[in-house]
């Protein structure tokens, strides 16, 4: 891999969240949108007018997927709720845990409609989460004991799903049916990451089957290929760079969130932009976002 590339983007949003997440883009709308979720915020931004909303929720949400142009579905702690975009009322349709000390985390969208989606304890205690598949309201659990479940995307023709555990940080990857984005085989590590500075956080996947991910405590969002090999890194100006989302009516634009959770006022000094969100400065061959199947 070459050296880092110096970042060349730009601050779509100034507010310093707590811990950004989630990003996705909405086409029919040209809306981007992610989460400040320990903050219990959704953030809406129209790129071409630059119109910025914050809607408060009454949980802590970290997922969002689009459903049809008037709802949207958003992971909570609280369980999976239809939002009506319109007026912001929300209606719960399933639950994953019964379990207080968990909230949601990671998740995406595959190709088929379904969702993979993930839970961790609120105090990141070990191997308290999980990752689950939701179809049509049905819950299905993949992975359990997992700590910090990150980096969810799927392959361009939706047969491989990858994932993470940051606490572990393998990028993992798993053969998936495409037709329903269950696993057909064993989850095998692609990427060794353990002793590597920063953590594997959120992931896309471009139209070339390239993983674009956040490294949480680096700085940085890296390019694997679908073999594993890195092949690139690019600088971002918080050093808890968080989640991607490929944003814009081609989808050849990169959105990062990151975090200033857990930094002292000494490191915040250090890391003025911590919290903000970017645009990476990079054309992509991204994807649009599958739409949630309710």
């Amino acid at each position: 891999m070459s050296e880092t590339i110096a970042f060349s983007g730009k601050i779509l949003c100034e507010a310093a969240l707590e811990l950004g997440e989630g990003p996705t883009f909405d086409p029919a709308t040209g809306t981007a949108w992610w989460f400040n979720i320990k903050g219990k915020e959704l953030h809406e931004l129209h790129l071409e007018s630059g119109r910025k909303s914050v809607h408060q929720l009454p949980f802590l949400g970290s997922v969002l997927a689009v459903i049809d142009p008037d709802r949207q579905l958003i992971v909570s702690d609280q369980g999976l709720f239809v939002r009506e975009t319109a007026t912001g009322n929300l209606t719960l349709t399933t639950t994953l845990e019964d379990n207080a000390k968990n909230r949601s985390n990671d998740g995406r969208v595959h190709p088929s409609g379904s969702l993979w989606v993930s839970t961790m304890a609120r105090d990141e205690a070990k191997d308290a989460g999980a990752i689950y598949h939701v179809a049509q309201g049905k819950v299905t659990q993949l992975y359990a004991n997992v700590t910090i479940p990150n980096s969810i995307c799927f392959s361009p023709d939706g047969t491989v799903a990858y994932f993470t555990d940051t606490a572990i940080n393998h990028l993992m990857r798993v053969d998936i049916d495409p037709e329903t984005g269950l696993p057909t085989g064993d989850a095998k590590a692609l990427s060794d990451e353990t002793g590597s500075p920063g953590g594997i956080d959120g992931s896309v996947c471009d139209a070339d089957g390239l993983i674009w991910n956040a490294r949480y405590g680096a700085g940085v969002v890296d390019v694997y290929k679908p073999d594993g090999e890195k092949i690139a890194r690019y600088a971002v100006p918080a050093t808890q760079a968080t989640c991607t989302a490929f944003i814009g009516a081609k989808a050849d634009r990169l959105l990062v969130t990151s975090a200033k959770q857990n930094l002292s006022e000494e490191a915040l000094k250090a890391d003025p932009n911590a919290g903000k969100t970017f645009e990476l400065g990079v054309s992509v061959k991204g994807r649009l976002e599958p739409i949630y199947r309710l």
